[in-house]
């Protein structure tokens, strides 16, 4: 810096100047010049002076920075017809110079060894010359088949990795084979262009679409270009600026889903990633043209669904859509990204399972060996499809294309009641507080239900309604307490476990909607047995019987009570339809004539009078059934051949029959045997009372003596062999009553369909 400062004063020095330069220079002319670099000279003679420079050995010298030359997208000669148009070369995206490298997954290394022989077999025939083509063709007969059968059984989490291959075609190879022309748009307008999401315009058999897609890289350099294929909050907004310029323009709109998720860095959160794929989804359900989103790779979560919000939603065979990855799933759910092929499998992330579950609209099928296997192929299956789906909603109006669009999304998503939850499903839930049933004693027991028997009596002496609500309360009661007791008593006997273990199992069957093994209905029923067996020797025995009983004695008393309520509605319609005044008269008329005849049977009577009668009646059947059913009863109708008089003739044996039966239990009863029984029955009943607890097993006993001996008596073979008897008369009457003669058929012209009603 000094030395070049001294040079420049030495330079100054060295200018010369001439005096009469000067001359008629006033002195304010002088001053006014003393701004200038030269003091005391004005800028006027200034500029008339010849300066002479000195010369030095003085040499500039500057180094300037070697820069890359600019790489335009487009050629220098651009040929006029290349395919797409020269528009097409405003796209980055340019065929690679190097072949991509071959990658195997894991489940496709079983298949590099029939691979493998068939490149040696080649090699050979290639060093010596002779034909092998049928060991190739054998070859390669053999490894297409086992790459079928492969890829005909893929799991969940090889799907997976297929929708993840490096090699796979990615939403610009698809573009790029399926359009005429096609032409990039970029930019958000807000001045960034973000490279993870392209849009364009491209033409399909002469139609115009607006193409929107995630696109990955092909390679590691294109990869961190395009960020992975994860968009940033400028990738989102510039697909949603295109998707205005659609609506606007009236193009359809195809989009192409193949990423992990949008990005998540902090710059993306602070820039509104959140918001603009909000803004996408919001947006997407009013457009007014038809849109297609057709996922190539992988959807992942938000990132995906901010550009898949379509009318028709179509995923390639391996492809996958999930809202979490199956390793985020399986490091939350197990604590272990090793159990990702399980989370893939609950998941139910592939395009088979959203079939199913009506989120997937359709499947594109892939090659054998995946996408990648035949990229062409598989972008042709894609073209067909979206002409195939636009077909059909082209053909939509507005009105019916945004409700279609809507409903797609509004059916989404279902429940299921009543079925079990695994176990391991429990281990992180909140468990279930349980519920605690107040134990009522025995005296408490006793004083509800007789208050209970005397609402039923009052009932029944006014001839109201029985008390159905209490009935129903202490039924809900009992069964609860019953359930409890015996809770407590398959806990005492060590049973507990084994009972989980079996509901469990059934639970499971149940859940699949299979049919019971036989092993499981074996072992049902063994610990049915064997609980039977033991239930007796349980410490609550006593108190579960007691309650038992008590329920089995409410539930008759309810259902009696409803027989009765039911009978009292059904005799007040009958009543009302055989006191209307048509069928009175009906009646009246038919009582005068049959009266006049004389006759004393049914028999007898005119056929004109027979068919009146059976009219009548008819009549009457049809208005009962009517009434009945509006009772909500089933009405099943019953033909019966049996002649009402022909049996008649056995009333009486059957009623000797029960004379004999009922003595001979008064002959038992009153035997010294089982008097002293009875008297020993009454003792223990009075020490039960006073709070002897040993004494409740002993009237319990003594109850069943009692009973198994009067029964003893009523089996007797005499009482036995009559019955039989009696019971063979009759059958044999009925059979014959079907018209074995021509008395009976003459008896049996007229039969008419009987009712029969079943309380519900």
């Amino acid at each position: 810096m000094e030395m070049k400062l001294h040079s420049l004063e030495q330079e100054m020095a060295s200018i010369s100047y001439s005096p009469a330069a000067f001359d008629g220079t006033s002195a304010s002319d002088l001053l006014r010049s003393s701004s200038s670099s030269v003091t005391g000279i004005p800028l006027k003679t200034l500029g008339k002076v010849r300066f002479v420079v000195k010369r030095r050995d003085v040499i500039v010298a500057a180094k300037m920075r070697k820069m890359k030359k600019h790489e335009y997208p487009w050629p220098a000669d651009p040929h006029p017809n290349v395919k797409g148009g020269v528009l097409t070369h405003l796209s980055h995206f340019k065929p690679l110079k190097e072949k991509l490298k071959p990658v195997t997954l894991d489940f496709e290394k079983p298949l590099d060894d029939v691979e493998k022989k068939i490149v040696d077999v080649r090699k050979m025939a290639n060093e010596t010359g002779l034909d092998f083509s049928d060991q190739i063709i054998s070859l390669e007969n053999k490894y297409q088949q086992a790459l079928k059968e492969l890829y005909l059984h893929l799991t969940p989490i090889q799907r997976v990795n297929i929708a993840r291959h490096p090699n796979r075609p990615t939403f610009l190879d698809h573009v790029f084979n399926i359009t005429d022309k096609f032409v990039e748009l970029h930019g958000d307008r807000a001045g960034y262009d973000d490279p993870a999401i392209v849009t364009g315009i491209g033409t399909i058999d002469g139609r115009r679409y607006m193409f929107i897609g995630q696109q990955k890289g092909r390679n590691t350099k294109e990869n961190i270009q395009r960020n992975f294929g994860m968009p940033t909050p400028h990738g989102y907004r510039k697909a949603l600026r295109m998707m205005y310029y659609a609506d606007h323009h009236g193009f359809p709109i195809v989009t192409f889903i193949d990423t992990p998720g949008a990005y998540a860095d902090l710059k993306s959160e602070e820039l509104g990633q959140g918001e603009a794929i909000a803004h996408n989804l919001r947006t997407m359900f009013g457009l007014k043209v038809p849109i297609v989103s057709i996922v190539i790779g992988e959807g992942g979560s938000g990132g995906a669904l901010a550009i898949g919000c379509a009318n028709k939603l179509l995923m390639l065979e391996n492809a996958v859509f999930y809202v979490a990855s199956p390793e985020a799933c399986a490091a939350i759910l197990w604590k272990s990204a090793k159990a990702s092929p399980k989370a893939a499998e609950k998941l139910r992330i592939t395009a088979p399972e959203l079939c199913k579950l009506q989120i997937c609209d359709g499947i594109i099928p892939e090659p054998p060996g995946g996408a990648h296997a035949g990229a062409t192929w598989t972008s042709q299956e894609i073209k067909a499809a979206i002409n195939e789906t636009m077909d059909e909603l082209t053909a939509m109006d507005t009105e019916e294309l945004l409700k279609h669009r809507m409903h797609k999304f509004r059916k989404l998503g279902g429940f299921q009641e009543g079925v079990p939850i695994d176990p391991k499903k429990k281990v992180n839930m909140k468990k279930k507080e349980e519920k605690t049933v107040p134990r009522s004693s025995k005296a408490e027991l006793e004083g509800e239900i007789e208050k209970l028997k005397q609402q039923i009596l009052k009932a029944k002496e006014s001839s109201t309604k029985p008390p159905e609500v209490a009935l129903k309360n202490m039924i809900e009661k009992l069964k609860e307490e019953a359930y409890h007791e015996y809770s407590e008593a398959i806990r005492a006997m060590g049973l507990k476990d084994r009972l989980e273990m079996l509901r469990e199992e059934v639970s499971k069957v149940n859940s699949k909607d299979r049919l019971m093994n036989p092993v499981l209905m074996d072992k049902i029923e063994k610990l049915k047995h064997e609980l039977n067996q033991s239930l007796s020797a349980a410490p609550n025995y006593t108190i579960l019987k007691y309650k038992l009983d008590m329920l089995k004695e409410v539930s008759t008393a309810k259902s009696l009570s409803k027989a009765a309520t039911m009978k009292q509605e059904v005799n007040k319609k009958l009543s009302e339809i055989m006191g209307r005044p048509e069928i009175k008269e009906k009646l009246e008329a038919l009582e005068a004539e049959v009266q006049s005849s004389g006759s004393s049977s049914f028999i007898d009577l005119d056929e004109g009078v027979k068919d009146k009668i059976l009219k009548l009646k008819s009549e009457i059947e049809l208005e009962m059934i009517s009434a009945l059913e509006s009772l909500s009863l089933e009405v099943v109708v019953v033909k019966s051949n049996a002649n009402p008089a022909s049996l008649s003739v056995f009333k009486n044996n059957v009623d000797n029959l029960n004379e004999e039966i009922n003595k001979t239990i008064e002959e038992v009863v009153n035997s010294s045997e089982l008097k002293n029984m009875m008297e020993l029955l009454k003792l223990e009943k009075a020490k039960a009372e006073a709070g002897n607890v040993e004494s409740e097993s002993k009237i319990e006993a003594l109850q069943q003596q009692i009973k198994q001996r009067i029964l003893e008596v009523i089996s007797s073979s005499e009482l036995k062999e009559k019955h039989q008897e009696l019971k063979a008369e009759i059958s044999e009457a009925i059979q014959s009553s079907g018209g074995a003669n021509g008395s009976l058929q003459k008896e049996t012209k007229h039969a008419e369909p009987m009712l029969e009603m079943n309380f519900a």
